[in-house]
């Protein structure tokens, strides 16, 4: 959600140096991209990797940098590797550590929800950076990337012409986000009746047991990537040959958006103001409870904001984004 930004910084800075700070895991989502010319590790969870991450940036001798997170935490490797200018919003106790940045919206005294493509973008627009006037995410992939998927989809029988539907059931974030292993399951059967496709579970680490329960819980053939340990790099073209995707709330339906793939997305304990936009391909099934937006990582009841979406409302939603979308491309 953040590459809108990084196109006016790129576009404003053509002749400049950028460098990200961005954990090492995540990298390989923006790696084949225009936007950076070189990665720091961001291993601040220990003080070695503090240390190392500091020493780094220090040794680049940065004109500015701007951080898009908004914890103070964000700030201080920055500040103490002696970088002068650094912009970014002004919040959460860190104005004082800020050359200068934005201030939130506010609405009744709360910082107000707003898309987050629209919230990075306020920092290029308090920087006078020239804004897109339909600014929408893109994801790059790499030759090699490519010849790699290439290589998995015909391991997994994926001819160039069939019809692929992908399930991605987990979420990092916690349980709360996750639509319950048996309605995943339940769903496989309804889309592989009204479809006949291919089904491929994206599993990520430690979401082994989710993708097992589902396989345990239908008897429609799927396609458990669990073994082949796809990092967030090959996810991209591996999301892109994907007709549809179903998926939780969670990162790769961001990937779907960026790389113009018909979504599905199961919302329970989050608030959709922060996701709302680009949405020309994306359904977003969500029921409006007292108890929700909560945004707890585990439910303290019955889950039921996810468990009230049904398998049935799930493909309904699938149906009508496939049928836009052919329409969209007959024309």
């Amino acid at each position: 959600m953040a590459t809108p930004f990084y196109d006016c910084l790129r576009e404003s800075f053509p002749q400049a140096r950028l460098a990200a700070i961005v954990r090492s895991y995540a990298q390989g989502i923006l790696r084949d991209g225009p936007w950076f010319d070189s990665f720091i590790d961001c291993g601040d969870k220990t003080w070695g990797g503090f240390w190392t991450m500091v020493g780094a940036i220090r040794k680049l001798n940065p004109d500015m940098a701007v951080v898009l997170a908004n914890s103070i935490r964000s700030v201080l490797p920055i500040r103490i590797a002696g970088v002068r200018n650094v912009y970014g919003y002004r919040r959460s106790g860190r104005g004082f550590l800020m050359s200068g940045g934005p201030h939130p919206r506010r609405q009744g005294g709360q910082i107000e929800p707003i898309p987050m493509v629209d919230y990075y973008l306020e920092i290029a627009r308090w920087m006078g950076l020239k804004i897109p006037s339909e600014p929408a995410p893109k994801l790059y992939t790499s030759g090699s990337i490519e010849e790699e998927a290439e290589r998995l989809l015909r391991r997994y029988g994926m001819g160039p012409d069939e019809m692929v539907v992908g399930f991605n059931p987990g979420a990092s974030f916690g349980s709360s986000k996750c639509w319950p292993a048996e309605y995943f399951a339940r769903t496989a059967e309804l889309i592989k009746q009204e479809f006949n496709c291919k089904i491929i579970l994206f599993v990520g680490p430690g979401e082994e047991g989710i993708a097992s329960a589902i396989e345990g819980q239908t008897e429609t053939e799927l396609i458990n990537t669990s073994s082949d340990k796809i990092d967030l790099e090959l996810l991209k073209p591996l999301i892109r040959r994907c007709n549809l995707l179903i998926t939780n709330d969670t990162g790769p339906r961001h990937y779907a958006v960026a790389l113009d793939v018909p979504v599905v997305v199961i919302m329970g304990p989050t608030d959709p103001r922060y996701t709302a936009s680009n949405l020309e391909k994306t359904i977003v099934l969500r029921e409006d409870l007292p108890c929700s937006p909560c945004h707890k990582k585990q439910c303290p009841t019955d889950q039921r904001c996810m468990r009230d979406i049904t398998p049935e409302m799930v493909l309904q939603s699938g149906r009508e984004l496939l049928e836009r979308n052919s329409v969209h491309e007959a024309k």
